[in-house]
Order: structure tokens, then C-alpha cells, then sequence
């Protein structure tokens, strides 16, 4: 018995000291735990108030506004001068004459002094010539697909007849032409001229004659018109049809 009671004093002696060693860590704790969401007081913001300026200034700001009080130009076109009266001011056309203007408006007259008769007594040098020659070997053959036709129609008892077509120019620049009709087109067919010039893309056409002589003869007579272009090394082909009544 002795024994049995000196061990259960000295566990209830045991079991009071972990009870207060418990509590001791637990409040421990507790206090760590609130201490961590406590404010830092080195960040802790402080008011300060600050004066600027001299005492009896306004510090209140611009508060101008327009008259409309919406956001716009107040800018006002001076486009004149104040007092502009139109009629003293020089004429639009006053000046566009520059030197010229002693002349009394008249530019016809010579700009440069000494070439009064210009042009009268020239004598034209040189300048761009035509050959009206075909050169001799040059070859017409048509072209598989003709770029057109024309037709027209003459009595086989008159002296013939002509009909004229138009070519509009395609080349860059100005370019020479020989035209003449196949070896193998009929010989009562011929076009003239034969020899010239054809004017750049967008200028003057070219007008050339087909004329038909039948000599007495009737029936349809064909050929093809050949125009060479050497320069331009291009050609154009067309189907010539006559009918002789």
C-alpha cells in the first residue's frame, strides 16, 4: 500500500507539472500569433501639413472656362488685318507680268533683245527625214491570227475604188512604218503610202488607202496587209476583202 501511494503522488505531481508547462507554451503562442499582426510602427503613416506660397495667396487653381463651358477652340481667325480695306490692296493680276508688264501686256514681241525678226528669215537644217522606201529585202508575212479586217466593194467596170483604215498608234514612242500587201494577196490590191511615221500611244492614228483596180474583172478579191515596225521589231497583220461586182 505504502508503495502504491508514493507512485500515484508522484504521477499526479508529473501530470500538474506538463499541465503548467502546457499552459506556458500555449500562451507563448498566443502572443506570438497576435503580435505578428500588430502595426510596425516605423511604417505607421503620420500627417504633416505643408504651407506654400506667401500668406494671402490664391491657391485655389485657374477656374476659367469658356463661354460655352464645353471643351472647344476659342481661337478667332484673324485672316485680315484690322482696318484691311480691299480696295486699297494691289490687284489679283497686279505683277503676274513681271518685266514683261512695260510692254503694255503685249508678250508677243521678242523676250530678248535683238531677235525682233525670229524665225522669219531662218533656214531649217537637218531635222528628222522619212524613208518613203521599203528597204530592199524586208519581208511581209502575216501573222497566223490578223489583228482585223475590212471589207468593201467596187464595180469591176470602173476604175476602181479605195476604201481608207484607221490604225491607232500603240508604240512608246514614234516609231516608222512600211506597209505592202503579201506575195500571195491579189494584185489588183495596193495600199498607200507604203512609208511614214505612226505617232506614240495616245496620239494621232494613222490613215492608210486600199485601193482595188478589178480591170474589168468581178469576183472577191483577197489579200493580207502587212505593217512592219523594225524599230519596235513588232508588226501588225490584216485581212483585206474586196468584192469586185
Amino acid at each position: 500500500r505504502i508503495a502504491t501511494s508514493k507512485a500515484s503522488k508522484s504521477n499526479t505531481i508529473i501530470t500538474k507539472y506538463l499541465f503548467e508547462t502546457m499552459k506556458l507554451t500555449i500562451a507563448t503562442l498566443l502572443l506570438g500569433s497576435a503580435a505578428a499582426f500588430a502595426p510596425n510602427q516605423a511604417f505607421v503613416a503620420r500627417s504633416s501639413t505643408a504651407v506654400y506660397g506667401t500668406p494671402g495667396m490664391d491657391l485655389s487653381g485657374n477656374n476659367w472656362q469658356p463661354d460655352s463651358e464645353k471643351m472647344g477652340s476659342t481661337d478667332t481667325g484673324d485672316y485680315f488685318p484690322e482696318g484691311y480695306d480691299p480696295s486699297e490692296q494691289p490687284g489679283f493680276s497686279d505683277g503676274m507680268m513681271g518685266s514683261q508688264e512695260m510692254l503694255g501686256g503685249n508678250r508677243s514681241g521678242p523676250e530678248l533683245p535683238g531677235m525682233e525678226n525670229l524665225g522669219e528669215d531662218a533656214v531649217m537644217m537637218g531635222g528628222i527625214e522619212v524613208n518613203s522606201d521599203i528597204p530592199a529585202g524586208m519581208e511581209f508575212i502575216p501573222a497566223s491570227v490578223p489583228d482585223g479586217s475590212f471589207e468593201f466593194q467596187v464595180a469591176g467596170t470602173s476604175k476602181g475604188g479605195e476604201t481608207v483604215i484607221e490604225i491607232k498608234p500603240f508604240c512608246m514612242g514614234f516609231e516608222d512604218y512600211f506597209a505592202a500587201f503579201t506575195s500571195t494577196s491579189h494584185p489588183t490590191l495596193k495600199v498607200s503610202p507604203c512609208a511614214g511615221r505612226m505617232d506614240r500611244r495616245g496620239g494621232e492614228s494613222t490613215f492608210l488607202t486600199i485601193a482595188c483596180e478589178p480591170n474589168g474583172k468581178a469576183g472577191m478579191f483577197e489579200g493580207d496587209l502587212v505593217i512592219n515596225l523594225p524599230e519596235d521589231n513588232s508588226k501588225l497583220s490584216y485581212k483585206i476583202s474586196c468584192k469586185a461586182y
